[in-house]
């Protein structure tokens, strides 16, 4: 029986190689491949109601929203991914002459899933921590009208401001628009809340 061979290591630019001639979307991080999964049709629906939103709101603005077509890498620790959205300000600073990886911006939109939730949340969000340009970080939920965000202080800490009802925006301060949750969750069906029984008084 033959022993297995080690798996050698891709290099960034072998990585771009194969991403730009394959049919799906997959990040990098650490000489390895990730395919990306394919969205729900809610996880879709949200993520076209946010670049409608966020295009809108930023209509003759210096600051522009890009789809998760734009992929970004976190230059200081060489993770290559594909937000759900993503807004630049000013002059977008890219990869190479390709025009399709993204390094400056400003904020970064991911709309959660059951498999991808935790590390939106944690991993993913450490290495978005490390783009200097980025100001913003907002997490979007499929399950129920919620928005969390995440704005980066002087201080260099990251301030989470919370919104959840669909009578309720989100200001962002970056780009001094706010965005109203009911156009985000437009024609998304929530599933409906558990019922308690109310128990019998006693005695």
């Amino acid at each position: 029986m033959g022993v297995a061979q080690p798996v050698k290591p891709l290099t960034e630019s072998e990585y771009l190689e194969i991403e730009r001639r394959a049919e799906i979307k997959s990040e990098f991080f650490d000489g390895e491949m990730f395919a990306m999964s394919g969205g729900t049709r809610w996880h879709s629906l949200i993520a076209t109601n946010l670049a409608r939103e966020f295009g809108n709101r930023l209509k003759g603005h210096r600051c522009v929203p890009y789809n998760a077509d734009l992929r970004v890498k976190v230059v200081a620790t060489g993770l290559l991914t594909y937000p759900d959205l993503t807004v630049v300000c000013g002059e977008p600073q890219l990869l190479d002459d390709e025009m399709d990886t993204l390094l400056n911006p400003a904020v970064v939109v991911e709309v959660l899933s059951d498999s991808t939730e935790a590390y939106d949340r944690g991993k993913k969000f450490e290495h978005y921590r490390q783009i200097p340009s980025l100001l913003e970080y907002l997490l979007v939920s499929q399950k129920e009208p919620r928005m969390e965000q995440f704005v980066r202080q002087e201080s260099g800490f990251w301030l989470l401001r919370e919104a959840a009802s669909l009578d309720a925006s989100i200001e962002l301060p970056s780009l001094k628009i706010s965005v109203a949750l009911a156009e985000v969750f437009a024609n998304v069906k929530f599933p409906p809340a558990a019922i308690h029984p109310t128990a019998p008084p006693r005695g």
